[in-house]
């Protein structure tokens, strides 16, 4: 009564299918790291942007320093606040009857600021002293320093009256004496932290300190009523915080320099990147053509050549072909003393060589059909199962 064995088919190189997928499997693991990090990487790429920021003067900063509190109190009163981080952004945004805010300078190009100074809408500057000395030359720092202090309106801009007392720093100083100055410092130096003038037809506005829209400060004095009576007047208010990424210039048209603008050797060294590319995949991929038989120069004896066989495998440390060959001729051998046709398969074999020597048919599976050896003395002792086996077995 025979045995039903399941055998796992080795391989030409003495590995079996279940070993070899584990190879491939821990061959291809840091791959497949590196794939999974870039998914990860383009996922987070391409989820949309947290709701919340920590940007100074941003409308979506619910910290200190952000202006969250005054852009959620101007979206209650009906007005659609707008945040942009771009130049061209702005320029989209922009309706020609709104207002357009911009919070800091520090990353702007004059060609940028060229081009916001062209719009229609009313322009409230917000900390961007140089911008607004852009616009309107004649109205330049005062130089009152960074300490804020407590300020009183004096002057007749209604906005500022309402607001009674602010506390900033800074100021400006028109030397034109075209513009309305308010909140000077109390101690009688020129101007103020609060300019305010019109230019072709549209308000300009501009405060020396971002201090009095901020969360931490908008409750204080009249911080809030003047911040939301300037950034009120109008239904639609733009507001942009510039952004280191903002490569401009960017002109009235919204169209942005690109990257070959900023760098124009990019294309050239990218056309000889692509050259190399296709030189190197042309050559790796040359073909060797078909396998030409010589004649040996001398004749090697056969047990020569199975001991240089053997140093090869052994300094190649390939267990594994050494295996699969000693099982083959083993194999072969023991199927022929069995009478077994040459095309018998392995549960046949396996099941004959259980009944000749009366061993456990998944011992014998595991002897002819098992995993490789890993080093030397696996092997040795493999060879020496084989040849007690193959001793075993006569023909029935």
């Amino acid at each position: 009564m025979s045995a039903s064995v399941h055998v796992d088919e080795v391989l030409g190189d003495g590995s079996t299918g279940r070993s070899r997928a584990a190879g491939r499997w821990r061959r291809s693991r840091p791959w497949l790291v590196v794939l999974g990090v870039v998914l990860l990487g383009g996922l987070v790429l391409t989820l949309p942007a947290p709701p919340t920021s920590s940007t100074p003067g941003a409308p979506d900063n619910p910290g200190g320093t952000g202006a969250r509190a005054v852009a959620r109190v101007l979206e209650r009163q009906g007005v659609t606040v707008e945040h942009v981080t771009t130049t061209a952004a702005a320029l989209e945004a922009a309706t020609g009857d709104g207002t357009v805010l911009v919070v800091g300078d520090q990353w702007l190009t004059p060609e940028q600021v060229d081009v916001l100074l062209e719009l229609d809408d009313d322009l409230v500057l917000v900390d961007a002293g140089w911008a607004l000395s852009t616009l309107a030359p004649d109205v330049v720092a005062a130089g009152t320093g960074s300490t804020r202090s407590l300020r009183e309106a004096a002057c007749d801009d209604p906005d500022a009256r309402a607001a009674g007392t602010i506390t900033a720093a800074g100021g400006y100083v028109d030397l034109a004496g075209g513009a309305t100055t308010c909140f000077p410092t109390d101690d009688g130096a020129r101007g103020g932290a609060y300019v305010t003038f019109e230019q072709d037809g549209r308000r300009v506005t501009a405060l020396s300190d971002l201090h009095p829209l901020t969360n931490a400060a908008v409750d204080d004095d009249g911080n809030a009523a003047l911040a939301l009576r300037v950034l009120g007047r109008h239904d639609h208010l733009v507001w942009y915080v510039p952004s280191f990424d903002d490569l401009g210039p960017v002109d009235a048209g919204g169209s942005g320099t690109s990257l070959t603008d900023l760098v124009p050797w990019v294309w050239p060294l990218t056309g000889w990147l692509v050259l190399v590319l296709v030189v190197t995949i042309v050559w790796r991929a040359r073909r060797l053509g078909p396998v030409v038989a010589e004649p040996l120069p001398v004749v090697v004896r056969s047990a020569e050549a199975t001991r240089g066989r053997g140093r090869l495998y052994r300094r190649a440390r390939a267990h594994g072909h050494a295996a699969a060959a000693l099982r083959a001729g083993t194999a072969a051998r023991v199927a022929h003393r069995l009478g077994l046709p040459r095309s018998a398969d392995a549960p046949s074999l396996v099941d004959a060589l259980a009944r000749a020597t009366g061993r456990r048919p998944r011992d014998v599976e595991t002897l002819i059909y098992g995993p490789p050896p890993t080093d030397d003395a696996g092997l040795l002792r493999l060879a020496d199962d084989l040849h007690h086996l193959e001793s075993e077995v006569h023909r029935p």
